[in-house]
């Protein structure tokens, strides 16, 4: 039903490397697209028991039956295949022999980094994006796609969205995390995530988290750097350059999908959701994520920061390109107004030798060049991040 638009990267870094490996959270699609990408390879699911344990007790014995190599899926589930896989791939001397996918990166990085390095290109799918949305054809209104995320079994098989969050909630991120961390007191757990989901966009504090859950501010460190490893986080860092000013140097967190927030928020309707108090955040959320998908879209790792002064002046986003800096602001008014530029005009006084352009997204229809910004709708977005062909 949808077209991913990283499909054809994927299969010309197949042409390229032995090994593809594809990361991104459980559900957003890297079985789909790497069974439609390579329709002739075997496909064996590392998640199925039966498979884990011929994997676990004999793995060179499993590796042999895949000579010409297989798609191997959830393979951070078995690990210790990849030092057979380097064997095989060097002996074959193929390309795209064996394609991986994985839910854990840290885990996955890890063990590829060990036993594939310089043997497999690593890239990352992210939910639907609203490119990609379109492309099939949906002409659901922005709110309604903010409410939804982009998890593609929600759209295919329509499913109620309240309903179908509190499956993947408390299936994989209950799961996995308890299954990672070994968490006793879920009750706390769910309680973080909630607290995390009413502060995104926002500076993380550890401390004040820690107090809130009634933990100790090292496993808020721990809670958060697994949800970031197991893709329901992503972590924008502060760009730190001496314009004369003091800067800011903690983190902003955001989800990986919005429709996981609404939930985690207890939104359940449009309506609710343009209402809320928390709506700027959860739509700048939104527009950072369709960024970060167009960059992976393309098979590039996106150098984004934000910046911020101990005064409070800030922009949502830094776009870094080589030495230049792209400044963007994001608001969820629909209305443009002159005032929206002030934080692209004010980084560019501070940092004149390296800003260059800027661009405005905003949640109204119209799209025009306002001296050297860029003003943008949700819709278009997308196309700051395209390179050119």
């Amino acid at each position: 039903m949808f077209e991913r638009f990283l499909t054809p990267y994927v299969q010309k870094l197949a042409k390229k490397y032995p090994v593809i490996t594809l990361l991104g959270p459980r559900q957003s699609g890297k079985t789909t697209l790497v069974r439609s990408a390579f329709p002739e390879k075997v496909y064996v699911n590392m998640e199925d028991a039966d498979n884990r344990a011929l994997a676990t007790l004999d793995p060179k014995s499993f590796m042999q039956n895949y000579p010409d190599g297989a798609i191997l899926d959830e393979v951070q589930r078995t690990p210790h295949l990849l030092s057979f896989i380097q064997v095989l791939v060097d002996e074959a001397d193929q390309k795209g022999m064996f394609i991986l996918t994985g839910s854990h990166q840290a885990e996955l990085h890890s063990a590829v980094s060990q036993s594939l390095a310089g043997r497999t290109s690593i890239l990352r799918l992210l939910p639907l994006s609203l490119q990609e949305i379109r492309k099939a054809h949906l002409s659901d209104r922005l709110e309604d796609i903010i409410l939804k995320g982009g998890y593609p079994k929600i759209y295919k098989e329509n499913l109620p969205v309240s309903n179908a969050y509190s499956s993947y909630f408390q299936t994989y991120v209950e799961r996995d995390i308890r299954q990672i961390l070994q968490i006793k007191n879920l009750i706390q757990f769910e309680k973080f995530i909630k607290l995390i989901a009413s502060r995104i966009g926002q500076l993380i504090n550890y401390s004040s988290l820690a107090c809130d859950v009634g933990v100790s501010a090292v496993t808020i460190k721990e809670w958060v750097a697994v949800l970031e490893a197991t893709y329901i986080l992503i972590r924008i860092e502060p760009y730190f350059e001496n314009f004369g000013k003091r800067l800011i140097k903690s983190p902003k967190i955001y989800f990986t999908d919005t429709g996981l927030v609404c939930y985690l928020l207890g939104i359940e309707t449009a309506e609710q959701l343009v209402k809320d108090f928390l709506y700027g955040n959860i739509f700048e959320n939104w527009v950072i994520l369709e960024l970060i998908k167009a960059r992976y879209n393309q098979a590039l790792d996106p150098r984004f920061y934000f910046y911020r002064d101990v005064a409070g002046r800030e922009v949502d986003l830094i776009v870094q390109q080589g030495s230049r800096l792209f400044p963007i602001e994001i608001k969820s008014g629909k209305t443009f107004s002159p005032s929206f530029l002030e934080g692209l005009r004010y980084f560019h006084d501070q940092a004149p030798e390296k800003a260059e352009g800027g661009a405005l997204i905003y949640a109204g229809d119209r799209t025009q060049k306002i001296g050297d910004f860029q003003l943008l709708t949700p819709e278009n977005c997308w196309e700051l991040m395209r390179l050119p062909t």
